[in-house]
């Protein structure tokens, strides 16, 4: 009976909590500027493109905002998102490449082969070069477009850097997972290198500034150099509030109550984030493009729960495709928004903002054919319903199959120990192995009474390879119920398999010791030189040069390296 105990819960009553307190006039640590009143303006006419901010941040859960119930002070998106449109039924993808290469291209992941796991420092791959961007499609709309933060889409050629992408300039790190003082990242014992890099070049420099700061003072100094009559871009990839778990002291003080030192920790980077918001909105009133702009606010993947995260009440966590996993905190904030001040439930995906910020530039969409998103600024400004009925969240091939899956438990169509899922209306389907599937209450005190919480993890999914869930009726996933009605199993079933025949080969190849940053000046960085011409095969996990004379070479050239870096690594280790 404790396991249905909380069933009772309401998302809407968390939603209804009320809002922080939020003093504009407060002066910021993240601030680079002084901080004036910010006047409120009418609504202009929607006369000329506007500027588009969007703001994308790194592991935030969905429950880690305040208009969520949480426990975190975050009152700039709090204030933000209550002047705007809040998203309540928007989704990302579970982990950070996957969802960014979505925002970016606009296509599902089995579109452009990056279906399985993140790409990897040492990998030789990255965002596919024949894509045209979303910077890109900007650009030819006359937007400046400038990228400030995190990659994470690729880096070993130059063509796969972003001022190659479409980004007219650049300051961020090209890997996931740095220090936010000194910009190291180490993929392995003995791996290790700096990795920060204005435009194309080592910003060796920077190092000792916390990257929430840096990142926002960038964004001041672009909104500060550019004029408010030309139409802008900027992509803000926050690091925050990703692993490691790393904040100025003026902002853990606050949090000196919460016991659980993780979720301490987490909470102070949130705030700061939460900070960081508030100076950059300040700095588009200030500059003068607030009143001609269009702030889109997402987050990248579910909390990681066991790093400070909590995605309370849904089911699950990052890297699953659960709620907890895929339901993103989501928002857009304009002067520009025709019916301000509501929660729309209208169905909205990360792939969507490529058709609807092209279509906002008043940009040119007839030359990307095979989009997978919509436009949906209608639904969003005038609350109209969205064009969007499904999201395919995705098909790995390369996971871990299922062990009780099986082409008979699929009705012969599908195997369900593939690792899928999918949401039609309001069904969601999933498959193979979905991931780590409690639900995790927020972890605030000391000691967490594991016992407790272990009355809300399941045991009959171990056995299991199909679930199926009303997720309009039943949010938290609870009632599986893939028994009780097979023909809608069967339904959803038929539509992995129309998506899976339009696939394309996984990009997912070995990786490659050139790219360790020993042999780059102790820097990551693009390491394949420009005649590295490389195609993909057998599903991408092995490479084949096109040149068979230059093939022997490259294969000699990385029998030395990969003995050299051995070598490199046994002594340090």
């Amino acid at each position: 009976m404790a396991v249905y105990a909380l069933t009772g819960f309401s998302l809407v009553s968390l939603l209804s909590f009320g809002y922080l307190s939020w003093d504009w006039m407060k002066p910021s640590l993240v601030a680079d500027v002084a901080t004036d009143p910010m006047e409120k303006s009418l609504p202009p006419a929607f006369t000329r493109p506007p500027h588009i901010i969007f703001i994308l941040t790194d592991d935030q859960g969905y429950h880690d905002v305040g208009y969520h119930g949480s426990d975190i002070q975050t009152p700039t998106l709090d204030r933000l998102a209550a002047e705007g449109v809040k998203l309540e039924n928007y989704y990302i993808q579970p982990i950070c490449t996957p969802s960014r290469s979505q925002l970016i291209t606009g296509r599902y992941q089995i579109h452009t082969g990056l279906q399985h796991s993140i790409i990897r420092p040492r990998q030789p791959n990255c965002l596919p070069l024949d894509q045209v961007t979303l910077p890109q499609k900007l650009q030819e709309a006359g937007y400046s477009t400038h990228m400030v933060g995190k990659w994470h889409l690729g880096f070993y050629k130059k063509e796969c850097l972003p001022t190659r992408r479409g980004f007219d300039t650049f300051l961020g790190s090209l890997t996931g997972n740095v220090d936010y003082y000194t910009y190291d990242n180490c993929d392995g014992p003995g791996v290790c290198g700096y990795d920060l890099h204005e435009g194309e070049d080592v910003a060796w420099d920077q190092s000792g500034k916390y990257s929430t700061f840096l990142y926002t003072q960038r964004v001041s100094k672009i909104l500060a150099s550019h004029s408010p009559k030309e139409p802008i871009f900027i992509y803000v990839a926050f690091q925050a509030v990703h692993t490691p778990l790393q904040s100025p002291k003026e902002y853990i003080y606050r949090y000196r109550s919460m016991g659980n030192v993780a979720r301490r920790k987490y909470a102070a980077m949130v705030t700061c984030m939460d900070e960081a918001v508030k100076n950059i909105t300040w700095a588009l009133k200030k500059y003068g493009y607030y009143d001609n702009s269009v702030i889109v606010f997402s987050t990248d993947n579910g909390g990681q729960t066991f790093s400070g995260g909590s995605n309370w009440p849904l089911r699950g966590r990052k890297g699953t495709y659960w709620e907890g996993g895929v339901r993103g905190i989501g928002f857009v904030h304009s002067p520009l928004i025709k019916r301000k001040r509501r929660t729309s439930w209208a169905l909205v995906h990360i792939t969507d903002w490529y058709p609807t910020l092209v279509s906002l530039a008043r940009g040119n969409l007839s030359n990307v054919p095979g989009l997978d998103g919509y436009n949906v600024w209608p639904a969003i400004s005038e609350g109209k319903e969205s064009p969007r009925t499904e999201i395919l969240h995705n098909i790995d091939p390369l996971y871990n199959h299922a062990k009780y899956g099986s082409l008979e438990d699929g009705f012969g169509i599908w195997n369900t120990a593939v690792q899928a899922s999918i949401r039609v209306g309001e069904w969601k389907l999933l498959t193979g192995d979905p991931g780590y599937s409690d639900w995790i209450p927020p972890q605030t005190l000391t000691n967490f009474p594991g016992s407790w919480w272990n009355l809300e993890r399941l045991t009959d999914g171990l056995r299991k390879s199909v679930w199926l869930f009303n997720i309009t009726a039943d949010p938290y996933e609870r009632y599986d119920l893939s028994d009780q009605r097979p023909d809608v199993v069967r339904t959803l079933l038929m539509r992995l398999v129309h998506y899976n025949r339009t696939a394309i080969p996984v990009r997912y190849p070995a990786e490659n010791p050139r790219a360790h940053p020993d042999f780059n000046g102790g820097a990551w960085g693009p390491w394949a030189s420009e005649e590295d011409g490389e195609e993909w095969e057998g599903g991408g996990e092995t490479l084949k040069s096109r040149n068979k004379k230059k093939k022997c070479k490259i294969c000699k050239l990385r029998s030395f390296f990969r003995k050299l870096n051995t070598r490199l690594m046994s002594n340090r280790i």
